[in-house]
């Protein structure tokens, strides 16, 4: 019998008691009771204000300050996550701040992000537009010193052409022409020289021809490699173009047919000195702006980490704070004795810990009126209460997941800490498998201190990956021989 009576008490067969409570609460240390209450858990407040909306409850402009905050901290950790920057597992420590100065703090650091953004934005786009124009210079160039090299033999197989030239020189094609007339100094063929998505060239290119009626000579030339968008930020194939023209009326049509295609025009001159001395100062250029984007980017990343080593503080901090004015909006404001009012429900045996917890609030706020916290009859049937530890929660989690039992019901989840892994292995059947699983669980088992201590995000998966992986590297060769086994036996069996 001495063993039996050594036996804890079966009180997890069942919903706790509960009691309903009523909760006069100066204003002075309303926000620092709900506080200390949130971290005990052990009270559910009911809403008094369920007939108003969230913007007609006392603490509605608090609520939006934490909105706004939280916005921020998702806006850090899009910057942080696209920027690739590292942020550390356990921060750093620093001094507590209040509301005000975290609010003064993340409105600086948004607002240095946003103006390092748009300098860097504004320094990339110039970048890739001088980028563009260096590889227009170099394809357009060498299509215009390719037409110049055919100048002279086009002129003389024009000279002595079958075709008489009166009365064939309205009808003569635009590149003869230009070829013909680019040797005289009054030559009348223009061109335009830019870069345009590979996707778009033939239709472009069609679409200049409908345009100018044929009397254009489009040539084009593959850019080489992926060419960053600056107007989408993307990296795309791009074509190198020259359209050869003549008459103001044909440019303009092409200039409006370049801007509703989205290609970028560049100015590229006729002689090939103008040409390399171009070339040489577009490139100088780029040299100082891939210099001047690496510091801004140093400078970025610098300042993400810092505002990294602190965020999942902060967000915690901001969680709370929300949550503590969203549970405050629940109480109702007594304007004549300044004082909250909230009503709730609370397990019987936690009764003398929300006392503690409320005297503590009072003694921390220096408030000198206490708060009043009495037990009330209600006819509504309270909510249910399980106690679990850290093994019994997550069975209680997979029970809740179904449905929760009503005040005072059976507890299904003690039962199911049995039944469960029990159905599940019958149901699995694979006992190869079960064992990877049993010898994950105890890797997991004995490095539970370590991980607990951790922050579990999406960084901290692969190293407990490598942990698991590297603590079953022994049995690896062991399972894939009985792998091997079951397929031969299962071939063998006559159907």
């Amino acid at each position: 019998m001495g063993v039996f009576d050594r036996l804890p008490p079966m009180d997890r067969l069942r919903s706790e008691k509960m009691c309903f409570v009523q909760l006069i609460i100066p204003a002075e240390s309303a926000r620092l009771a709900v506080t200390y209450l949130g971290e005990l858990g052990l009270l559910q407040f009911k809403d008094l204000n369920e007939d108003k909306s969230p913007f007609q409850r006392i603490f509605v402009n608090q609520v939006k300050r934490c909105s706004e905050m939280s916005r921020k901290l998702r806006f850090f950790n899009d910057q942080i996550n696209k920027a690739g920057v590292k942020s550390s597992v356990r921060p750093a420590m620093q001094p507590d701040i209040d509301l005000e100065e975290l609010e003064a703090k993340l409105r600086e650091h948004e607002n240095d992000l946003l103006e390092m953004n748009t300098n860097s934005e504004k320094l990339l786009q110039t970048y890739n537009e001088l980028l563009e124009f260096k590889m227009v210079l170099s394809k357009a160039g060498g299509i215009l010193a390719s037409s110049h090299n055919h100048a002279a033999p086009a002129e003389r197989e024009l000279d002595e052409h079958i075709y008489d030239k009166e009365m064939d020189d309205g009808n003569a094609y635009l590149l003869e022409q230009g070829v013909h007339l680019g040797a005289s100094e009054n030559s009348g063929v223009k061109f335009v020289s830019g870069i345009i998505l590979k996707s778009k060239a033939m239709a472009f290119e069609r679409m200049l021809f409908r345009a100018t009626r044929g009397n254009m000579f489009f040539n084009q030339a593959p850019a080489g490699e992926p060419v960053t968008d600056p107007i989408s930020g993307e990296e795309v194939e791009k074509t190198v173009f020259v359209v050869f023209f003549s008459g103001d009326q044909a440019k303009a049509k092409i200039l409006k047919i370049c801007g509703s295609f989205g290609a970028s025009c560049y100015p590229v001159p006729e002689e090939m000195v103008k040409q390399r001395q171009i070339f040489r100062e577009v490139s100088g250029r780029l040299a100082d702006l891939e210099a001047t984007l690496d510091a801004g980017i140093q400078h970025r990343n610098k300042a993400l980490e810092s505002v990294g080593s602190q965020l999942w503080r902060w967000t915690i901090m901001v969680k709370k704070e929300k949550a503590v004015y969203d549970t405050l909006n629940m109480l109702n404001f007594d304007v004549t004795k300044k004082c909250l009012v909230g009503e709730g429900w609370c397990p019987i045996f936690a009764k003398s810990q929300i006392k503690d917890v409320l005297q503590r609030a009072t003694l921390h706020s220096n408030s000198q009126v206490g708060i009043i916290f009495h037990e009330m009859d209600t006819i509504d049937s309270p909510p249910t209460y399980f106690q679990t530890d850290k093994f019994t929660n997550a069975f209680q989690e997979i029970v809740d997941a179904y449905g929760i039992a009503r005040y005072e019901e059976a507890n299904p989840a003690v039962y199911s800490v049995i039944t469960f892994p029990f159905l599940f292995a019958v149901m699995f059947g694979d006992w190869g498998h079960g064992i990877c699983l049993l010898l994950g669980a105890c890797v997991l088992i004995l490095r539970e201190k370590k991980l607990s201590s951790q922050r579990m995000n999406v960084e901290r998966k692969p190293a407990v990956m490598h942990i698991l992986l590297g603590s079953l590297k022994s049995v690896i060769p062991i399972l894939l021989e009985w792998t091997q086994v079951g397929v031969e036996v299962d071939l063998s069996y006559p159907f």
